[in-house]
């Protein structure tokens, strides 16, 4: 023995035994929020409960209401608030009044394989293993309860005096949708998601259990359980272990990490570990990395001294030519046997779709990538990723080819681009016969432009007078030719000495056989630019005004030239007594024949066409509900929907107590209910 050991020399041994009993249920509850010197060991348990997968425990522990430090006040309030006025037997305070708490648990520590309950008893130290640990704090979700019903309740007063016409129309277009194949990654993502961890720790149901107090007999006996029931050193192997043995355990030897050596570029794989591969590899890994890559580039990556006609053997087997650069072949990025990672689509389908992308790319520049879409019909994500790899996004030109066309290779190595050129016609061949197209489809159209040539400005003004001087000779020539030839004399009349002498714009001149300006007469579309020049709307077209809007009330303008087309259409044909009528005509015919428009402001976000935002309203009838009429188009001119609580109260305000069968009227002639909100006729959102 060293003889420092004589200045700490052993006490007292003590027998160490590891109990099993309840190795798999002790746990250990600690209350934070609470002082040691004042535990809950006398207070009433009311219930208790456990999810054992996931160590959640809930004690329901009763409150002492007669305590002169509780507020019976804002007990009774808090109850109220919770569970209403109502008795039911899902309240969660039967008695009105807060009389209980909940505690709900948290882990303090996921791993507790160092900590352990100890007991001490005749010189021995028994020792139980740890299930968890669990923190005991107090659960608020009554408070979320409350809030549940304060929004219910506010929800009821809102829409309790909207009509059962709102409640039946408030129907909602459901969208169905199909669910593509999830792939692993996003399965993964979706594992890891809240929700979903959510979800699960739901699913788990509930344990209830009965809590027996400290002092209670059925407890004492359960403590019996912490003592080893087996004090036989054999039956304890855990605790006899030789000096070594418990030296390794306490510091374990550190393992010797295998280094595996990258195999490409995707792992920061160095160039001089690159260089160490064959050829054939270097190449393969340096193609499926860089995707495109014209041969000189290629040549400037492999060591020096590589010859470029073994170089060039080992591309063609992992790439295809195209405008003169090296494209890595489909199968080499998307092996058999694989699927994509963004859509879960087999590899032969994706090797498909970017073979025709590859191939539009031999025939030009820049490609769309809806056009591509549209015709191996993948998912956008493969799309995107084919087009990626290649191409680069070009403002107004689509996706434009990553690197310029390299013509000196293909000058170089004209055997090399013939065979490609070969090899890319039995790729047409397979895709036109998988894909259902010609490639006369893709060709481009236009045609080869020649040199431009710099003129300069008095060259081009000096072209342009030889040009008219030719002209004017062969003009002149021909206007001889035709007077000698010609033996139709025209008399010459006097020049009129009156400057102002009227032009005649009767109707007999300008309406020859139903016609106007020598047009047939028809509904005009445009703008008052053209129609009939008659400015004042027509007898006939204020009569069909007036006998529209008191069957409607209100209209927008596009439906109001609908129902004008179809009384054109009505009409016998030959009879039409409407002559070429603008939309400003239009206009105007209704704002002449007491109506008015409606400033709705509609949200910027709208569909709705110009025809469509211009609503027009009745705005006098000679009748007393004319009143109650504007006040409406009043809130329409601040809203483009309102409810029918609004529309209520602006009456009220304003006329005083409104009937109901008035408002009803109202919103019937000149309102449509969508989704709780009351519109103009019109303008529901399509």
């Amino acid at each position: 023995m060293a003889s420092g050991d004589d200045d700490d020399p052993i006490i007292e041994e003590i027998d160490v035994y590891l109990a099993k009993s309840l190795a798999d249920k002790l746990y250990l509850f600690q209350y934070p929020v609470r002082p040691s010197n004042m535990t809950y060991d006398d207070v009433n348990h009311l219930s208790a409960r456990i999810k054992p997968k996931q160590q959640k425990v809930e004690l329901e522990m009763a409150m002492d209401t007669n305590s002169p430090n509780y507020c019976r006040s804002k007990g009774e309030q808090i109850a109220l608030n919770v569970d209403g006025t109502t008795y039911e037997e899902t309240n969660t305070y039967s008695a009105k009044i807060m009389d209980k708490q909940t505690f709900t648990s948290i882990q303090a520590t996921t791993n507790t394989s160092r900590y352990a309950a100890a007991v001490f008893r005749k010189g021995e130290l028994h020792v139980t293993p740890l299930s968890g640990i669990l923190q005991m704090r107090p659960s608020f979700t009554y408070l979320d309860k409350a809030d549940t019903k304060t929004r219910e309740r506010e929800a009821a007063n809102e829409g309790g005096d909207s009509s059962q016409d709102e409640a039946e129309e408030d129907v909602k277009a459901i969208t169905v949708r199909f669910a593509r194949p999830e792939s692993e990654q996003a399965r993964q993502r979706r594992i890891q998601s809240y929700d979903f961890l959510q979800r699960k720790q739901a699913e788990e149901p509930w344990a209830h259990l009965h809590y027996h107090g400290v002092k209670d007999g059925h407890s004492e006996h359960e403590r019996q359980y912490l003592f080893c029931q087996s004090v036989d050193a054999s039956e304890n192997s855990e605790l006899v272990k030789t000096p070594k043995e418990y030296l390794a355990m306490l510091m374990p030897p550190i393992a010797e990490e295998k280094l595996v050596k990258p195999v490409g570029p995707s792992n920061v794989l160095s160039m001089a570990q690159l260089r160490t591969l064959p050829l054939g590899e270097q190449v393969k890994t340096l193609m499926k990395n860089v995707k495109v890559m014209p041969f000189a580039n290629l040549m400037g990556l492999l060591a020096s001294g590589t010859d470029s006609t073994a170089a060039l053997r080992c591309i063609q087997q992992v790439a295809l030519l195209v405008q003169g650069n090296w494209v890595v072949k489909s199968d080499v990025l998307y092996p058999k046997n694989t699927c994509s990672p963004h859509s879960g689509v087999p590899a032969e389908v994706l090797c498909r779709g970017r073979d025709f992308v590859m191939w539009r790319f031999t025939l030009e520049r820049s490609v769309l990538r809806k056009e591509i879409a549209s015709i191996i019909k993948l998912p956008p994500e493969d799309v995107k990723e084919f087009l990626e790899h290649v191409a680069v996004p070009r403002v107004n030109r689509g996706w434009e080819f990553l690197l310029p066309t390299d013509v000196e290779f293909v000058k170089k190595h004209t055997d090399i681009a013939h065979r490609q050129h070969m090899l890319w016609l039995g790729i047409q061949s397979k895709l036109e016969k998988v894909f259902n197209f010609s490639k006369e489809d893709f060709m481009p159209n236009n045609s080869p432009q020649p040199d431009p040539v710099h003129v300069t400005g008095e060259q081009r003004l000096k072209n342009a007078q030889d040009r008219a001087q030719v002209n004017k000779s062969s003009m002149q020539k021909d206007l001889n030719t035709r007077r000698s030839e010609s033996s139709v004399q025209v008399k010459q009349e006097p020049v009129s000495d009156r400057e102002d002498e009227p032009m005649d714009t009767s109707s007999s001149s300008s309406a020859i056989n139903g016609s106007v300006n020598g047009y047939p007469s028809a509904f005009d579309h445009t703008n008052g630019n053209t129609g009939s020049p008659a400015n004042a709307p027509s007898v006939e077209l204020k009569e069909f005004v007036k006998k529209t809007f008191k069957k409607h009330f209100v209209l927008t303008l596009n439906e109001f030239k609908r129902l004008f087309g179809l009384h054109i259409a009505s009409m016998p044909s030959g009879h039409s007594i409407y002559p070429s009528i603008s939309d400003h005509m239009l206009q105007d015919a209704i704002l002449l024949c007491q109506c008015k428009q409606i400033m709705v402001p509609f949200p910027a976000q709208t569909t709705a066409a110009t025809d469509e935002q211009k609503v027009f309203g009745l705005w006098e009838t000679g009748e007393e509900f004319d009143t109650q009429r504007r006040l409406l188009y009043e809130l329409f001119n601040k809203n483009y929907r309102i409810r029918r609580t609004m529309i209520q109260a602006k009456l009220t305000q304003e006329l005083g107590d409104a009937c109901k069968a008035d408002v009803d009227r109202m919103l019937n002639e000149c309102c449509i209910s969508h989704a709780g909100m009351w519109y103009l006729k019109g303008t529901v959102p399509s």
